[in-house]
């Protein structure tokens, strides 16, 4: 069964419906914003803003096997580092590392029982550039890396692996947000002077899904972008 985060919109989106379409049983969280249809009857999502709801969520799953926890969600500010608001900065890290957290350790109970679970957070390259303005971003997702090694270490034993995306720019979400001309601007800074497809961040997953050693590690995902 596949759980994804944050599948509203954006890549958490795209992979709920990509998996959905594939076969599989996808069960998504959203905040806000309900993820539309995409027509297939494997599906269903659930509102999650709280780790009340968190823990909820999770207890409709719990006697589910061979469990793939996506976690997508995710919140930015931007804002350099002397001029922030201090109670924005710190929401960034509450939904981005404290609430990734928060679900793991909810969902952990259950892989471990079963001896089997595949956990894939989304972190990104603003963590490993240093990008200005982007300090509670990159802090909170920097910090996906230090906890996955931790949690890996734990349950390796136990048939669990958990691993983080480092991912560049891609053609989805937010970066259909950014004027062309500074969208020009990133491609060539990009070797491969283009941004990636959704589609190679699927197929990652589903390497990780069937690479019981590949554990407790980062994969960057940028076209060479360091």
């Amino acid at each position: 069964m596949i759980l994804i985060t944050g599948a509203s919109r954006g890549i958490g989106k795209y992979l709920f419906d990509k998996f959905s379409e594939s076969g599989e049983i996808v069960l998504g969280t959203y905040n806000k914003t309900e993820p539309a249809s995409c027509n297939m009857k494997n599906y269903s999502s659930v509102q999650v803003d709280s780790l009340v709801s968190v823990q909820n969520w999770v207890n409709l799953i719990k006697d589910k096997r061979k469990l793939v926890l996506i976690n997508c969600a995710g919140i930015n500010y931007n804002c350099y580092s002397h001029k922030v608001d201090m109670e924005k900065w710190k929401r960034v890290i509450d939904v981005n590392l404290v609430g990734t957290f928060n679900v793991i350790n909810t969902i952990l109970p259950s892989m471990r029982e079963e001896g089997f679970g595949r956990i894939i957070n989304l972190s990104s390259i603003v963590a490993q550039m240093g990008t200005p303005g982007t300090s509670a971003y990159a802090a909170s997702k920097s910090g996906l890396w230090g906890m996955t090694r931790s949690i890996a270490q734990e349950n390796a034993s136990l048939g669990i692996t958990i691993n983080n995306l480092n991912l560049g720019y891609f053609n989805l979400g937010i970066i259909n947000e950014v004027p062309i001309k500074y969208q020009e601007k990133i491609k060539e800074s990009i070797p491969t002077h283009k941004f990636g497809e959704p589609i190679e961040i699927y197929n990652t997953i589903m390497n990780l899904i069937s690479s019981p050693y590949i554990n407790g590690t980062s994969i960057d995902i940028n076209g060479a972008l360091y």
